[in-house]
């Protein structure tokens, strides 16, 4: 293909259902949108991003690929002004913050006919929080090494039901079950963190150091 995708956005692409119409938001250098209608994963896709300059990246490379009018571009803020027809929505290489405020700009996307892809660089339990009170429900997680980081995906569709526990916010249900060789790896360093920020407010004690111990022991209860 003359590109090769990094490992979070191979991880999305592997989420994308056969067929689907799929809105890349903050695309960059458009090589997901590429590569999926490429490999027939996509049959249309939105590319947008809020800058120029990546925006006019992503236009050169489709056309050095050989895409056609199947890949169009929006300089967008999110969602805003794309078509909405799509069916898939794909979000990646963004914080938490962000997510959140493009998916607070577009209620209608509480539809089961979206299905939802993120890739978070950062608070990710806090993403977790915000979708679920949201009534989005994770059918799906993997997770991908990029460097010496270790990214959780997340495939999401608006089926309200029970909000995630605290703990389950960080560790999801979905990301347990999903057998990713990373998954060891991962958990361990995300009790690590958490014990680390519980001895350091061990001293001080008070609400937060008793809400953080509250929150090791329910993730230490999480795992076998």
């Amino acid at each position: 293909m003359g590109f090769s995708l990094s490992n979070r956005l191979l991880a999305c692409a592997g989420f994308v259902r056969p067929g689907a119409r799929v809105a890349d938001v903050g695309c960059d250098h458009g090589y997901l949108g590429i590569h999926l209608l490429k490999t027939g994963r996509a049959t249309r896709v939105y590319a947008s991003d809020v800058r120029p300059g990546p925006l006019d990246c992503a236009r050169r490379n489709a056309v050095k690929y050989g895409i056609g009018p199947e890949m169009t571009f929006y300089l967008a803020d999110g969602v805003r002004g794309l078509p909405r027809d799509f069916d898939t929505l794909i979000c990646a290489g963004m914080g938490a913050d962000t997510m959140i405020s493009i998916l607070e700009a577009a209620p209608w996307l509480r539809d089961n006919r979206y299905r939802l892809i993120l890739q978070c660089q950062s608070k990710v339990p806090a993403l977790r929080r915000y979708v679920s009170d949201q009534g989005f429900a994770i059918l799906r997680e993997t997770l991908a090494e990029d460097g010496k980081f270790i990214y959780p995906v997340m495939e999401l569709a608006y089926d309200p039901g029970e909000a995630l526990t605290e703990a389950q916010c960080w560790l999801s249900p979905a990301l347990l079950d999903c057998g990713c060789p990373l998954l060891g790896v991962y958990t361990q360093r995300v009790l690590g963190n958490v014990r680390k920020t519980v001895r350091g407010l061990s001293a001080a004690g008070g609400p937060e150091y008793q809400s953080r111990a509250r929150l090791l022991r329910e993730l230490e209860d999480l795992l076998p």
